[in-house]
């Protein structure tokens, strides 16, 4: 199919089909709750700086009605309110009475994260859950029937000093790359083999442009566009350590800000901008495209996700987003994650394995994009 460039509106249309009809809406109202929700950023941005030293977390709520919750350490009452964004407006829900912060649980993990694996070696990671202020540990329904879950969930506790709640996740969580795709192509040089990644956004360092993909794909790839032709990508440089998992491949010059969205569709988009880790909200409805599990939707489930075991050169940091469905597989892995033209980041990893469906999907913000380097837009 010949690609065409869509329009801001005919981006924005194409992810609300999904969105209408997860929540049973028409067309129309799910347009303006999506723009609603792009707007609302710059707001919450605000409550964020504003609640600093008592926020847990922000969330939205997409059923019975669309609305943001704010989630407060204490016993002050904060009034709740509304904005008026978009065309709708937009109550602003405030529950108080968390016992610690989000920052808490965060540290938690990263100065108790190597203690926490011990308790439950075969874990599938953990996270923050904005909604609730817990730190969520994902295990295999395999351990959840072998071991005393609550036994380990109060040890958790005892030795983090916050909440935590256990969640299955029965496949495994691995990266995305090794499968057939039709993007990029390399073969890697530790066993000779060919595997296929998937483009993300276009980057420029101000003097030369190229486009970004996951580092744990082959380091010199072959672009293979829809109409079939073939440019061999130069490597650049590769960054794949805690809360990274980018490689650069230089481009052609002249290169545009575009996009697919769906390749497979021909849907391009122009990139308008970007989307950072902290203003990104459980709940957040965010589309991907995979060359193996093509374009959906869903909402973004834990904001500050540490995957498991050493799949970040070493121990990841808790700086990943983590996003719930079932659309995602290995091929997948430095697609780009985004809202009509807004980027959010690039695909890593998921829960799943070759021949099953994934429980999640996890990616790496455009904010960790490597130094000298930038989003081309």
């Amino acid at each position: 199919m010949r690609a065409s460039v869509q329009t801001p509106t005919e981006a924005l249309a194409q992810d609300a089909v999904a969105y209408a009809a997860r929540y049973r809406l028409t067309l129309d109202e799910a347009i303006v709750r999506l723009r609603a929700l792009q707007a609302s950023a710059a707001f919450t941005d605000r409550i964020r700086e504003t609640f600093r030293d008592r926020l847990v977390g922000i969330s939205i709520d997409h059923a019975p009605a669309l609305r943001i919750v704010v989630l407060l350490t204490g016993t002050a009452a904060v009034a709740d309110s509304s904005i008026a964004v978009e065309g709708m407006i937009l109550p602003v829900i405030f529950r108080t009475g968390a016992s610690v912060t989000g920052n808490d649980v965060i540290r938690a993990m990263l100065q108790r994260g190597r203690e926490l694996n011990a308790l439950l070696p075969n874990s599938r990671g953990m996270g923050l859950d904005a909604r609730t202020g817990e730190l969520v540990i994902l295990v295999r329904a395999a351990d959840a029937a072998r071991f005393d879950l609550e036994r380990i969930r109060r040890g958790a506790e005892m030795l983090t000093g916050v909440g935590v709640r256990i969640d299955l996740a029965d496949r495994p969580v691995e990266n995305l790359s090794l499968a057939g795709g039709a993007r990029i192509v390399g073969v890697h040089p530790l066993d000779g083999k060919r595997y296929a990644c998937t483009t993300g956004f276009a980057v420029t360092d101000g003097t030369r442009t190229g486009i970004a993909t996951a580092a744990h794909c082959p380091d010199e790839v072959v672009y293979q566009d829809p109409d079939g032709g073939r440019i061999a990508l130069a490597f650049a440089g590769q960054w794949g350590a805690r809360a990274q998992d980018v490689q650069i491949n230089l481009g052609p010059v002249g290169q545009r800000p575009l996009f697919y969205a769906d390749r497979r569709r021909g849907a391009l988009r122009t990139l308008a901008g970007a989307r950072s880790r902290l203003s990104t909200r459980a709940g957040e409805w965010l589309c991907h495209y995979g060359e193996s599990s093509g374009y959906s939707c869903a909402e973004v489930e834990l904001t500050q996700f540490a995957p498991p075991g050493l799949l970040c050169a070493g121990a990841c940091a808790p700086t990943w987003v983590t996003v719930r469905t079932s659309d995602c597989s290995r091929g997948d892995s430095g697609g780009p994650v985004f809202s009509g033209d807004i980027a959010f980041g690039l695909t890593k990893g998921g829960s799943g394995g070759r021949n099953t469906r994934c429980n999640f999907y996890f990616y790496m913000s455009t904010d960790f994009l490597p130094a000298g380097w930038r989003l081309l837009r």
